[in-house]
């Protein structure tokens, strides 16, 4: 189910980044290359780290990927790393299977997958790094109603087929005294394995069980319906119909309405700080190993301001690299992602939330744990 094939690598684009004063290189960086390069040690920013780094997963980090790519690269100009947005199973599946050094990801990994990384990570498992924070937006194509308000129960009745026109009074409850069309509802969903789904229908079952009775999952529970590929096919197709309603990455939400979600007694459009408000009220995931940060979100949290209907999406990868070239440069580039430089190009390229300073310091921790050569 989380299982899919790899693509052929894009290479990003670079892109005009402020890199004055960054250390692009991040902690642990002081020797690094792929397996088919050698370094000459160093890694302060001044060019010294030398290889070729390729990487993949999900689609929501695509943007954000492409500025830490270029920050990282106009300060090492002899590494070359490429970022392949297969999806968040596609990524998991080219990490394990060792295509991708590590694997962007929405969701976290699954058991079996768990196991499986311990072949990968000479025998440790692999750790979850929640580097990219950013609301789902739930985005429609109605101009007649250009501010609309939806429950958690009304969302979930509409993704489960039980609302179909858009003046139902369910609909017309939550949107008080606006006309509503007598308009078919066409919900959109990801055709792919995804970990946007997985997040959407988390929310959906936390928030809604009794009008959403499937559980959480990157592959969409319903037959039937529209479906597309990818964050950017949903929303092409969201913006290509009439009526039509979906699930996407907020940055990528472009001119379609956002729904404002209900949260408590208040009516929350998505917005990063929302969304890192989520992330910082909720815990770890129980039993997870030293220097994992798979994060339980409180989808349930009514919070002034919280956004609730939030991803999170990590990088997976080793604590150990057997590989020491391979695992260097993954510390480097781990080490310029997780800093305030790394959050600050992700949040102006992708309009993502930068990690919180307690989060930052932990995921520092982290990188510096990394591992390699043993």
């Amino acid at each position: 189910m989380r299982y899919g094939r790899v693509a052929a690598v894009l290479v990003a684009g670079a892109l005009a980044l402020a890199a004055c004063g960054n250390d692009p290189t991040g902690p642990g960086s002081d020797s690094s290359a792929s397996p088919d390069s050698t370094s000459t040690g160093g890694g302060n920013g001044g060019g010294d780290l030398k290889g070729n780094l390729a990487l993949g997963g999900a689609t929501s980090q695509e943007s954000a990927m492409q500025a830490w790519i270029a920050g990282f690269q106009s300060a090492n100009p002899d590494v070359t790393v490429s970022y392949d947005p297969t999806g968040s199973g596609g990524g998991r599946t080219g990490f394990l299977e060792g295509s991708f050094a590590f694997a962007g990801s929405d969701s976290a990994m699954d058991d079996k997958e768990k196991a499986t990384s311990k072949e990968r990570c000479g025998g440790t498992e692999a750790i979850h790094l929640p580097v990219y924070i950013s609301p789902i937006a739930v985005i429609y194509n109605l101009p007649e109603a250009p501010d609309l308000q939806l429950s958690p129960a009304t969302i979930a009745k509409i993704f489960n087929n039980k609302i179909t026109k858009w003046n139902d009074a369910a609909i017309a409850a939550d949107n008080a005294g606006k006309t509503l069309p007598d308009t078919a509802i066409s919900p959109v969903h990801r055709s792919d394995e995804s970990g946007t789904t997985d997040n959407f229908t988390d929310y959906l079952k936390a928030t809604s069980a009794a009008d959403w009775p499937h559980e959480p999952d990157g592959e969409w529970p319903i037959q039937g319906g529209q479906s597309a590929q990818g964050t950017s096919g949903v929303v092409q197709t969201v913006q290509g119909g009439q009526g039509t309603i979906g699930y996407a990455d907020a940055s990528k939400a472009g001119s379609l309405g956002k729904v404002k979600v209900k949260v408590g007694s208040e009516w929350v459009a998505p917005t990063p700080e929302g969304a890192a408000a989520v992330v910082d009220a909720s815990p770890k995931v129980e039993g997870t190993p030293e220097h994992d940060y798979e994060i339980e979100l409180d989808r349930k949290t009514t919070q002034s301001g919280a956004y609730p209907v939030v991803l999170v999406s990590y990088e997976v990868a080793c604590l150990n690299y057997p590989k020491a070239e391979e695992g260097d440069l993954v510390k480097a580039f781990l080490g310029y992602i997780a800093s305030a430089d790394g959050q600050k190009a992700a949040a102006d390229a992708a309009g993502s939330a930068p990690v919180s300073s307690k989060l930052e310091a932990d995921l520092k921790g982290a990188v510096d744990a990394i591992t390699s050569g043993a």
